[in-house]
């Protein structure tokens, strides 16, 4: 799935301040299974989802994903990538503030009609949303409920790889445990990264990526 050769990420290059986000090093993914990338504030984790899913481009170094050398393709062919192959979940929710919950998970469908509505319809009710929810706006709805519609939207195209950036962050216990029952179902299949500083949310991880300082601990 993924082949990582060399990677760095290095910015203020020009300067005598340069700092290294990345520091190096090779990384081999498969296709499916829960993967955790944990380290503390600043160990390059989160730069490092970035570069896999083609949101930065790496200083130095190649990211190959199933035959394609991301460094190589184009603005568009990124695009084109991160919308059929990709998932995000992110801390922040970023759902579109005029959109209801169900439209917020629509709008990122490469597909339209009543199979799509399905799908959404129950992963909205898995993830804890009930019909009452699918209607109401970002502003209308509690911080956790608008971070599962979020994810409901990163699952809808059924993308290869999810990418999930402190998913549970802005959940409680019980429904931080639903999310990550949720996606470990979704990576019996697939590929799901979690980024986190919290391994507790990991226990059912099938591997650990510890990072320090830009670099792979273990």
């Amino acid at each position: 799935m993924f082949e990582v050769k060399n990677i760095s990420m290095i910015y203020d290059m020009d300067t005598d301040a340069r700092t290294y986000a990345l520091k190096g090093f090779d990384l081999s993914l498969p296709d499916k299974g829960m993967v955790g990338i944990i380290g503390p504030s600043g160990s390059g984790k989160s730069t490092l989802m970035y570069c896999l899913s083609t949101l930065k481009t790496p200083t130095e170094g190649s990211v190959d994903y199933n035959g394609t050398e991301l460094t190589s393709i184009s603005g568009s062919e990124r695009e084109r990538l991160r919308r059929k192959e990709f998932g995000f979940i992110f801390q922040k929710h970023y759902l579109v503030p005029y959109m209801s919950a169900m439209d917020n998970c629509l709008v990122a469908a490469v597909e339209r009609g009543p199979a799509v509505q399905k799908k959404a319809e129950d992963f909205l009710q898995e993830l804890g949303l009930g019909k009452k929810e699918w209607s109401k706006k970002p502003s209308k709805l509690s911080g956790g409920q608008c971070q599962r519609a979020a994810i409901a939207r990163a699952m809808i195209n059924d993308p290869g790889v999810i990418f999930a950036d402190e998913p549970t962050a802005s959940l409680d216990h019980e429904n931080a445990y639903n999310v990550m029952k949720i996606l470990k179902k979704y990576s019996d299949e697939r590929l799901v990264l979690v980024v986190t500083h919290d391994r507790s949310i990991l226990q059912d991880a099938d591997r650990i990526i510890e990072m320090w300082d830009g670099e792979i601990s273990r």
